[in-house]
């Protein structure tokens, strides 16, 4: 009884894993309707196409951070706002994207923006992709902080007194940050 037990699961293993998904179609004379049933297509990376409306709130505040002190372990300490662009120049650029739009705004006048309207994305694991015309946004998030790293491919992204900075935090993780204070200067 063990031998036919075995022998049936062996049989009926091999038949479902032998039979591919094909054709099929009926007969026109048996009945007026065709059906064909194709073949179901490998499955790709998985890539999530998501509305603008679903945009993840962590990037309608982002702020530019840098590398402090790269052998931290401590993200606190590791990055923190760097002075010269915060503080000294004025020239770094804070991020918001929106449902509609994408803005860089000077971190020291919040008059001087820069807006993209027409976009796409759409995210990858932790990726968040954005394409426009000439460029592509990668904005990988590194760390559960939030910290996020932007990479720009494509025709260089050309800001009039808005240097874009590599990092970036959201506005209410940046107070957490080792160095968070311009001290004497105006920034």
């Amino acid at each position: 009884m063990k031998n036919v037990i075995i022998n049936f699961s062996v049989v009926i293993a091999l038949l479902a894993s032998c039979s591919p998904a094909t054709e099929k179609k009926v007969d026109k004379k048996a009945d007026s309707t065709k059906v064909k049933v194709d073949a179901v297509p490998a499955p790709g990376p998985e890539k999530n196409t998501i509305l603008k409306s679903d945009i993840p709130g962590d990037l309608s505040t982002l702020v530019p951070i840098d590398v402090l002190n790269s052998k931290s372990t401590n993200v606190y300490e590791k990055y923190g706002i760097e002075f010269s662009g915060n503080c000294y120049s004025c020239d770094l650029a804070s991020l918001s994207i929106t449902k509609d739009t994408m803005i860089w705004t000077n971190i020291c006048d919040e008059n001087d923006t820069f807006k993209i309207d027409d976009f796409s994305f759409s995210t990858e694991g932790s990726k968040t992709i954005i394409k426009t015309s000439e460029r592509t946004f990668i904005i990988t998030q590194i760390d559960k902080t939030p910290v996020y790293e932007l990479v720009v491919e494509g025709k260089k992204l050309e800001l009039n007194n808005k240097r874009v900075a590599r990092y970036f935090t959201t506005k209410k993780t940046l107070p957490l940050f080792k160095e968070h204070d311009c001290g004497d200067f105006e920034g």
